[in-house]
């Protein structure tokens, strides 16, 4: 994780390594600060009572904690872990992953460069400077392309490696956008026209966008584009539903879209 140089800010949440388990907490160190020590007060650690500690935390477990109280004369870090919600926790999570990609996606290209630590570091510094975070930049790879580095003054060898090696470690971002068709046929054959209606809208080919046709109710049908951006996947949606509703309008079936 990347190293923190002052102290946690009360309410905030932190990647924590269990060091030691006692009959009245938890000590912690904390890995983005250093090692910078934490304590985990047994009344922090559930909601319900605590009997055994043991059963809720181990030692060397890595945990997301709250910060509930900072001494700074002291630097001493008071924690919980009750008070980290599922969607906090989740959050922290993705976080610590993305942050773990991007290091390993740097780590790389210093190797291949054989970059000396000031340069490397020389380097993210000035990317820092644009971006929030080093995962950001790689993910503007995708989305911004050539400009993704543009005015940072940075070595050309340097970008070009960076950008083979994101693309190689890194998924490119994605988005999505939904809706509801309503087909309906009074044909014999009217389950056949609206599936041959629905596969073709799935088959549709654009701008490298992902449509997906799932079955909600009687006569309804979830689409779901992903794409780079929404603009690719407007595009492609437009494209899906026109093949879908020429389909359906020649067989003399019923259609219609709304926004999910």
């Amino acid at each position: 994780m990347e190293v923190q140089q002052d102290l946690p800010e009360e309410g905030e949440l932190v990647y924590a390594t269990v060091t030691q388990i006692t009959p009245h907490g938890v000590y912690v160190t904390l890995d983005e600060y250093d090692g910078m020590k934490g304590f985990l007060h047994v009344s922090e650690i559930s909601s319900g009572w605590v009997r055994n500690i043991s059963r809720f935390v181990q030692e060397k477990q890595k945990l997301i904690l709250k910060v509930i109280r900072v001494n700074k004369v002291r630097r001493e870090v008071d924690l919980s872990l009750r008070q980290v919600t599922e969607e906090e926790r989740r959050a922290k999570m993705l976080q610590i992953k993305r942050f773990e990609k991007a290091r390993n996606v740097f780590n790389t290209v210093k190797m291949k460069l054989n970059l000396t630590q000031e340069q490397e570091a020389g380097y993210e510094d000035a990317i820092l400077e644009k971006y929030d975070d080093l995962y950001s930049a790689l993910e503007a790879v995708f989305t911004k392309r050539e400009q993704a580095f543009e005015g940072l003054n940075l070595p050309a060898e340097y970008i070009k490696t960076l950008e083979q090696v994101a693309k190689e470690k890194i998924t490119p971002p994605t988005v999505s956008i939904k809706g509801v068709i309503e087909a309906r046929s009074l044909s014999p054959n009217g389950i056949e026209i609206i599936k041959e209606a629905l596969d073709a809208a799935e088959k549709v080919k654009s701008g490298g966008a992902d449509i997906n046709i799932s079955y909600l109710a009687a006569s309804k049908y979830m689409i779901t584009v992903s794409a780079e951006n929404y603009k690719v996947a407007e595009k492609a949606l437009e494209a899906a539903l026109n093949k879908t509703k020429t389909i359906l309008q020649k067989n003399k079936a019923f259609f219609s879209f709304s926004r999910g």
